[in-house]
């Protein structure tokens, strides 16, 4: 008897090995069986046909792909991620569910007119995304293009699918990664280096989940990363700040680590992202602090323009006029950076830390 193992993305550093501890000898079979029959529950046809269009290593294609599989389902398995040929493999094969990241909802939506046209998608049962933050005005798009088939989780490698949210519960309210799953507890712990009201006047913390179940997990050789991640008795959080409104509808803030202090101000990235995001110019971004003498930290944007874009003082302009309507002050970028492509793994995750570290380099601090 045995099971897997996954390694974290590594997004935030070198990627670490989460072992289920409550496992410790194996997963039995009959628990795979009990988690593929639960793959109904959050909205999986039983015996369908999945698409596999991103990594096969990656915890949540594996587990999107090999838990429907063993519950019935066949599988379509695309060998790299070709938007077009995503398209025309969903219509060809009938394809009724499939996972998705953020940055491959821009790549499908900026697909040629005629192609999207032609795209019927009506086999689709269940389209997930996670992994990354969604730009707002980009889940939009996919919900106005795909229909109501849109779905939103929250989890990671660690503790699996926190929060789900269906497109008509994220329409009513935006921005929110769903309720918390019936086994998981969820908890907003403040912490001093997090502001304890979002803007609108919600209690924020750190996120703190507990599995019902009884399940957990450890760092392979790294006692001293699994306690960090076990700081609230019999809780773990993976480092993302957040709150919960008054219906119970759990919304992300940011991770700490990507948090920017500019003057004494604590900045979240993510809003920020989600704004530039949304600029017909930009096909990806990233937004993080910088060295700023007098502030500590500046915030600096990077940005990969769509391909018929030539960067220059009116794009630039066009951006910051953006920002400026859309955020606070202090949270407009106070430089712009030009990439050909993004630094995201295999995941679609953004490796910011490439980005940000030759910035910091030889300063002896990195904030």
């Amino acid at each position: 008897m045995g099971g897997v193992m996954f390694y974290t993305s590594g997004t935030t550093g070198r990627p670490k090995g989460v072992r289920n501890t409550a496992f410790a000898g194996g997963v039995p079979p009959e628990v795979y069986q009990l988690m593929a029959a639960g793959m109904v529950n959050i909205g999986f046809p039983p015996h369908g046909r999945t698409l596999l269009c991103g990594p096969h290593y990656h915890s949540a294609q594996w587990a999107f792909t090999f838990f429907p599989m063993i519950g019935g389902s066949s599988i379509v398995i695309q060998r790299r991620f070709v938007p077009e040929e995503t398209l025309e493999l969903i219509d060809q094969h009938a394809i009724t569910n499939v996972h998705l990241v953020p940055t491959q909802f821009v790549r499908l939506l900026r697909v040629e007119p005629e192609r999207k046209a032609a795209f019927r998608g009506d086999s689709l049962a269940l389209v997930l995304h996670g992994a990354a933050p969604c730009s707002p005005s980009v889940k939009r798009e996919m919900i106005e293009w795909w229909g109501p088939r849109v779905t939103e989780y929250y989890g990671a490698t660690e503790g699996g699918v926190v929060s789900i949210i269906s497109a008509e519960e994220w329409l009513a309210k935006p921005g929110s990664v769903g309720k918390p799953m019936a086994n998981y507890i969820v908890k907003i712990v403040p912490e001093d280096d997090v502001p304890e009201q979002t803007e609108d006047g919600h209690a924020q913390g750190v996120i703190h989940v507990r599995n019902a179940m009884g399940t957990d997990f450890e760092y392979l050789g790294d006692p001293a990363k699994t306690a960090e991640a076990h700081r609230e008795p019999g809780m773990f959080t993976l480092g993302d700040v957040g709150y919960l409104d008054a219906d119970g509808y759990l919304y992300l803030s940011d991770r700490k680590i990507d948090m920017i202090i500019s003057g004494g101000v604590n900045i979240y990235p993510a809003e920020i992202e989600g704004v530039l995001g949304a600029h017909p110019s930009v096909v990806d971004v990233a937004v993080f602090g910088v060295p700023d003498e007098e502030f500590g930290e500046a915030v600096k944007a990077t940005v990969q323009l769509a391909d018929d874009v030539v960067w220059g003082p009116e794009v630039e302009a066009s951006l910051v006029a953006l920002a400026r309507e859309k955020l606070a002050g202090y949270k407009v970028p106070r430089s712009f950076d030009v990439i050909d492509t993004m630094p995201r793994n295999a995941a679609g995750k953004l490796v910011k830390r490439q980005l940000r570290a030759p910035y910091w380099e030889g300063r002896g601090r990195a904030i």
